[in-house]
């Protein structure tokens, strides 16, 4: 059994999710692991180098996990040829053009969602990529980590155990609340707040949206989006107030085209301004004729037909039935590891052996498409029609 090494540039770790969904949670677990098991017994071991503008940082970083490499210049980075795989995490606003250079000093590239901050772009990124694959053979992907999660995983199962029977509807609840920071410090960046920084509910999540209806429910077909910005004043890191010009919420229903060809409608509430009362911080209820299922991050209840209790609505008297003791938990019946980590590891395969991958650049296109159809029903108060993607 052989161990080949594979060098990876990771740009933009030191923000929330690049450091410890893609640094700690990801490179650096595999690493502990010993590497990427491939189809022949052979390893992979991800030897990364980070890169991002601030010195200091990086060497805290790098030194804090163990990394021996870091640096600040990119440009040096993208010319060793023993680095051939790009990955960003950074701003959404460089992005496409990241991944452009990347791929023109002939590195895989793989990055965070959303691919661009406009559909020309994410196009444009996506026809690059695949363009350098038939000519260079290079590989891409973009981060759809929900698709990994134990609870979806579940759902997924149902699904294709044709346990929903005809699949009806999906209702997606998402979102927490984000402290505005004058009385309780924020939990999330503060750029997520300005639209002219890359923020906004709706370029955020609809993105993650799209994925995960088009793979686990249906193709989406059309959109009406109604966004808003809730709270319009917050304040800052620094405790300085700022006004908040992206959309903090947004209400969405969609329709899809069912893996079965049947008519699905998706209704999505997504929301920084709501305070929890479900079983997770993000829910999917999906509806069919033979039966209905309730999914969080992690776990998963079903209700089958037959299983049904019969509810009589009577206002006058206090109502005794309880409703949530009446769902089956779905069981764990393997090891669900972290969904950031199996994405990484399946796109090392496919660089490193040509494993099968789907989640390419044109599927991250198809998310920002979604975004602007999304963005559109808003301006102009109307249903807008999502059409098949060419790229």
């Amino acid at each position: 059994m052989a161990t080949q090494r594979l060098g990876i540039i990771m740009h933009g770790v030191t923000g929330r999710m690049g450091m410890n969904q893609h640094l700690i949670r990801s490179i650096c677990a595999i690493r502990a692991q010993g590497g990427v098991t491939l189809s022949n017994g052979d390893k992979v071991m991800p030897d990364p180098i980070l890169i991002g503008r601030n010195a200091e940082k990086m060497e805290a970083l790098a030194k804090a996990h163990n990394i021996p490499r870091w640096g600040t210049d990119l440009d040096k980075a993208l010319e060793n040829k023993d680095d051939t795989i790009f990955f960003d995490a950074g701003t959404t606003q460089m992005r496409p053009a990241l991944l452009a250079k990347a791929i023109r000093a002939g590195k895989h590239v793989y990055c965070e969602k959303p691919i661009a901050t406009n559909l020309n772009e994410a196009v444009e990124i996506a026809r690059l990529a695949e363009e350098a694959t038939k000519t260079k053979g290079l590989k891409h992907g973009a981060v759809q980590d929900k698709l990994f999660l134990p609870g979806l995983r579940k759902l997924d199962m149902l699904r294709r155990a044709g346990f929903f029977g005809r699949m009806l509807s999906v209702r997606l609840e998402f979102g927490y609340w984000v402290f505005e920071g004058d009385l309780q410090p924020i939990q999330r960046p503060s750029w997520n707040y300005r639209k002219e920084d890359g923020g906004g509910m709706i370029l955020d999540m609809m993105c993650h949206w799209r994925y995960v209806l088009d793979n686990l429910f249906g193709e989406v077909k059309s959109v009406s989006c109604l966004g808003t910005t809730h709270i319009p004043k917050r304040w800052d890191e620094a405790g300085k107030p700022y006004e908040a010009t992206a959309d903090d919420a947004a209400y969405a229903t969609c329709e899809l085209t069912g893996h079965n060809g049947e008519p699905v409608i998706a209704q999505i509430n997504m929301s920084w301004v709501t305070r929890v009362r479900r079983d997770d911080l993000v829910t999917f209820h999906v509806d069919g004729t033979d039966g209905s299922a309730v999914a969080g991050l992690s776990s998963c209840r079903a209700q089958s037909r037959v299983a049904t209790p019969r509810p009589v609505w009577n206002p006058d008297e206090k109502q005794t039935m309880n409703f949530f003791d009446q769902w089956q938990e779905i069981p764990d019946s393997q090891f669900y590891d972290n969904g950031f980590k199996i994405q990484w590891e399946h796109f090392i395969r496919h660089v490193v052996e040509d494993a099968p991958y789907k989640w390419t650049l044109p599927e991250g296109a198809k998310g920002v498409q979604l975004v602007e159809a999304a963005l559109e029903s808003w301006k102009d108060r109307r249903w807008v029609d999502v059409p098949a993607l060419k790229v």
